[in-house]
């Protein structure tokens, strides 16, 4: 099933998408509470009030409480970037502050003049993980969606830890559906793309990844607890625009688009700074 996180006359809801084009509201404030409540699947698929998709707009499909990224994890954009593949995957965080919702505007930061964009197939997860093996990881996903983990290359590059340059307040925007893993086997093969006014940037396939959710899933739950509604940002494929010779990145007035096929997308525009 397709479930999303919607707002209806100034309400937040989970939801559930149906044929024809509508939602079935769910009691609980968004996906992520929905997932928190016991046996959530059963309550996501139940009878509601059906409105129509056109009555209501998308919000982030969750909160988090944990938002934990991936950098490197495509073989395209490690070996765009000139770095070698590495053995582990590469973690950094997203403060809660850090997100925003799929259609919000963007307000481009005055301290920094590098945005760049970079489209991800985001984790979300529905189960309680801790200390989990690999092949039973999966068991532990709600589904997928797509993010953008919006950069600012240039705060990025500072010092060797990233987290300055991908915590910039509203900046990274959630999609607002999540598929269950049947829906699309697991986003072991799907199309990403990436779009800046139009102009194709991104355009890969997860098959592409390096460490795929199994092995992420595991592999964080080692060093800390991923509950429901916890977000994982697989990694950005090849294309961003740090890599492009001559350099591009995000100007005012433009909308970068990321999308995962069959999914959703996020549509943003990026708007001029205010303050820093």
């Amino acid at each position: 099933m397709f479930l999303a996180s919607v707002v209806h006359e100034g309400s937040r809801h989970a939801a559930r998408l149906v044929d024809g084009g509508g939602v079935v509201l769910l009691p609980p404030a968004d996906v992520g509470a929905l997932l928190r409540t016991p046996d959530w699947a059963r309550i996501a698929g139940a009878a509601g009030d059906e409105v129509a998709m056109a009555d209501v707009t998308l919000a982030s499909v969750s909160r988090p409480a944990k938002t934990i990224c991936v950098g490197l994890n495509y073989r395209a954009h490690i070996e765009e970037t000139g770095a070698v593949l590495p053995e582990r995957p590469t973690l950094f965080s997203k403060f809660t502050d850090s997100l925003c919702g799929p259609t919000d505007d963007i307000v481009l930061p005055a301290a920094s003049s590098r945005v760049d964009w970079e489209a991800e197939l985001t984790v979300v997860i529905g189960r309680e993980a801790r200390h989990v093996e690999v092949d039973a990881a999966l068991d532990h996903v709600a589904g997928y969606t797509v993010a953008n983990d919006t950069s600012m290359r240039d705060w990025q590059r500072r010092t060797t830890q990233w987290m300055q340059g991908k915590n910039f307040e509203a900046s990274t925007p959630i999609a607002g559906v999540m598929a269950t893993p049947d829906e699309v086997d697991h986003a072991r093969d799907l199309r990403l793309v990436c779009t800046v006014d139009g102009e194709t940037m991104q355009d890969a396939r997860t098959d592409d990844l390096l460490f795929g959710p199994a092995e992420l899933v595991s592999y964080i739950s080692t060093f800390t607890t991923l509950r429901p509604g916890d977000l994982i940002l697989t990694g950005t494929p090849a294309g961003v625009g740090d890599a492009r010779d001559p350099k591009r990145f995000i100007a005012a007035g433009e909308v970068v688009v990321v999308a995962l096929e069959g999914v959703a997308e996020c549509r943003n525009r990026f708007v001029p700074p205010t303050t820093g």
